[in-house]
C-alpha cells in the first residue's frame, strides 16, 4: 500500500517527500480532531473505580466509603492512617554490613 502511494505521488523525490509528510499530517489531524473525540465516550479511560475490601468507592455519598465518613475513621476522609501497608517501610534500604554488602 505504501509503495503504491509513493508511486502515485507526483513531482519526483522532493514532491514525494513533501506529499508523504502532508498525508501523514492530515492523517494525524483527522485522528486527533475526528476519530478520537468520537471514540472517547466508548473507551473506559474515565471509568476508574478504586475499592477496598468493603466495596465502597468513596465517591458516592452513602456507599460506606471515605466520602461520607465510611469506616476509615478519618474525619478528613483520607483514610491513609488506617490502611496497613503489606510491606515494611522501615527496612526497605537496610544498612550495609562491614563488608559493604
Amino acid at each position: 500500500m505504501y509503495a503504491w502511494i509513493w508511486r502515485k505521488l507526483p513531482f519526483g523525490t522532493p514532491g514525494k517527500l513533501i506529499g508523504s509528510a502532508l498525508l501523514a499530517g492530515l492523517t494525524v489531524i483527522l485522528l486527533w480532531y475526528v476519530v478520537f473525540p468520537w471514540a472517547e465516550p466508548l473507551l473506559p479511560f474515565d471509568d476508574v473505580q478504586v475499592t477496598e475490601d468493603g466495596g465502597g468507592t468513596g465517591t458516592d455519598p452513602g456507599d460506606g466509603g471515605p466520602a461520607d465518613g465510611g469506616t476509615d475513621g478519618d474525619p478528613d476522609g483520607g483514610g491513609a492512617d488506617d490502611y496497613e501497608l503489606p510491606y515494611d517501610t522501615e527496612t526497605n534500604n537496610p544498612v550495609p554490613d562491614e563488608n559493604g554488602d
